[in-house]
């Protein structure tokens, strides 16, 4: 039937698609229809708190993985993104790294504290959050930045990737929202980084522990993703503030980091600009992250370092910043690819084969203008 191939012909489909089905299945559960309730509970199925009956709330390992896994799924995810984090990166590779991300991470706290002064940091302009923003803004698309470079980059642009997927996760927009303000004690990034750092660190005494954990980073995504989808409900993809507010992070993700990341380039020298383009997006799992600084928000809760009040606040904008992360996730896998294309016809006309790895300055001739008298 070909289901996986159709699946990621979709920008973020492995992402996008389960949240969505996630998200639909909830949605029936939520319009609480007699017929389905009826048939749950003569089938035997406990009734919630409330009294209705829910086939994504019928208890056992069920429930566990498609309604309640979603913070065990994604801190298993971590682990094994830490555990493809190569420390051994060349120093060109290395290089180009860092550049594309301090400046894509500085771009997205930058445009976040300016949202947060101008206008309500939780339901702002068009129904944005400071947390969406830079959630979205600071995750990449690890997989078509590899893909895009791998095409019309060189060998030191896609090793880039080793140092971009520190990007990859909760922990920048962690900093980002402790920095804002934020009370987020040592805990709370402790008790949600650990498995990212354990991760890095077996993947890295051991190559074949990265091996062996490697198929985890995609392997677990459509399952997080359906369970963070069934904690959603589908007005709020079709609400125009969400839909309005997932556009607007999408246009500034590719915009701003781009822009950045080809400053960034030029000033340190590089005269290829396909992997500054190519890093502009939202990564699919960014979708995740809002969760994850939920459960740092319940460690801070715990501790006394964040009032329930303000806990109560955070918890209300995840579903929503959720959604807006996906729609930019899917926004902005059309337009990397596009600017990828026209950046790379525009350095051809200029001489510049961004598949090398040495990039040499067009030599220019000299022309004798021959005067008769």
């Amino acid at each position: 039937m070909n289901i996986k191939d159709n699946i990621e012909k979709i920008p973020g489909g492995l992402m996008v698609v389960p949240l969505l089905l996630g998200a639909t299945l909830n949605t029936i559960d939520q319009l609480h229809i007699p017929f389905v309730m009826n048939m749950l509970k003569a089938l035997g199925t406990a009734p919630t708190e409330d009294g209705f009956y829910e086939f994504l709330r019928i208890g056992g390992f069920s429930q566990e993985l498609f309604k309640d896994g979603a913070l065990v799924l994604i801190a298993l995810f971590l682990f094994c993104v830490g555990s493809q984090m190569n420390l051994k990166v060349g120093g060109i590779a290395l290089k180009k790294g860092l550049l594309l991300t301090s400046s894509k991470y500085l771009g997205g706290l930058a445009v976040g504290m300016a949202f947060g002064f101008f206008f309500d940091p939780w339901h702002g302009f068009l129904g944005l959050s400071t947390l969406a923003i830079i959630a979205g803004m600071t995750n990449s698309n690890s997989g078509m930045f590899a893909a895009l470079t791998g095409q019309y980059g060189n060998r030191s642009d896609v090793g880039g990737l080793s140092i971009l997927a520190i990007n990859d996760g909760p922990f920048l927009t962690l900093v980002a929202m402790g920095m804002l303000g934020t009370a987020f004690p040592v805990i709370a990034f402790v008790a949600v980084l650990l498995p990212l750092g354990i991760g890095m660190l077996l993947g890295n005494l051991d190559p074949k522990i990265r091996e062996f954990l490697k198929p985890g980073e995609s392997l677990t995504i459509p399952f997080f993703a359906f369970a963070l989808g069934a904690g959603m409900n589908l007005a709020n993809f079709f609400n125009p503030d969400v839909l309005a507010g997932g556009l607007a992070l999408a246009i500034l993700t590719f915009t701003v980091t781009a822009a950045l990341g080809i400053l960034a380039f030029k000033m340190f020298g590089e005269k290829s600009y396909i992997a500054p383009i190519a890093e502009a997006s939202t990564a699919g799992n960014a979708a995740a992250t809002p969760a994850a600084i939920l459960a740092a928000a319940g460690v801070a809760v715990s501790s006394g370092a964040m009032t329930a009040s303000e806990y109560a606040l955070m918890e209300s904008i995840v579903p929503i910043a959720t959604a807006q992360i996906s729609i930019s996730t899917i926004t902005t896998a059309i337009l990397c690819p596009i600017g990828v294309i026209i950046m790379d016809k525009y350095q051809r006309r200029r001489g510049i084969d961004g598949t090398l790895d040495i990039i040499e300055k067009p030599k220019k001739t000299k022309t004798k203008e021959v005067i008769e008298n």
